[in-house]
């Protein structure tokens, strides 16, 4: 008995130097990975916010447009990084998300803005908008000519 009372006597004293060191060396290394980890999260949530909120934009501006029977633009500003529908507020797209346009000759603009117009016939100027993440990979959202309906599929590199 008195051999087990010292055995708990030692060990409620605290704790030893190398477990310290091991605790210390774990938080460590949590504190280096964490922000990487909670950084490439925040890239990837800004990146499917943006895909949403475009796919979203364009579906709203095609059913205005055959809704209301009058043609309805959607907007791509890629110098100012701004998209959204004609007279809606325009909304930014992150730094981290790249953006490139393919849309006919006759709706680019001088300022490097795009846009796709919606016809009150369901149609389209048709065209494709790529959203790109910062590893490089990312959706291409299609807009058909001819139903002007709007499409996604990942872009193969």
């Amino acid at each position: 008995m008195n051999r087990s009372r010292r055995f708990h006597a030692a060990r409620e004293r605290g704790f030893t130097l190398i477990e310290l060191l091991v605790v210390f060396a774990i938080l460590g290394l949590l504190m280096a990975v964490v922000p990487i980890a909670l950084g490439k999260m925040r890239e990837g949530a800004e990146y499917r916010s943006v895909l949403r909120e475009m796919v979203s934009e364009m579906r709203a501006a095609r059913n205005r447009a055959q809704l209301q029977g009058a043609e309805t633009r959607f907007r791509v500003d890629l110098e100012r990084r701004l998209f959204g529908v004609d007279d809606a507020p325009a909304k930014p797209f992150p730094a981290s998300v790249a953006v490139r346009a393919t849309v006919a000759g006759m709706e680019l603009g001088n300022s490097g803005a795009a846009a796709i117009r919606f016809l009150p016939d369901g149609g389209a100027t048709g065209g494709s908008i790529d959203v790109f993440r910062p590893s490089g990979s990312g959706t291409r959202l299609r807009i058909d000519w001819m139903s002007g309906r709007v499409s996604s599929e990942p872009i193969e590199q």
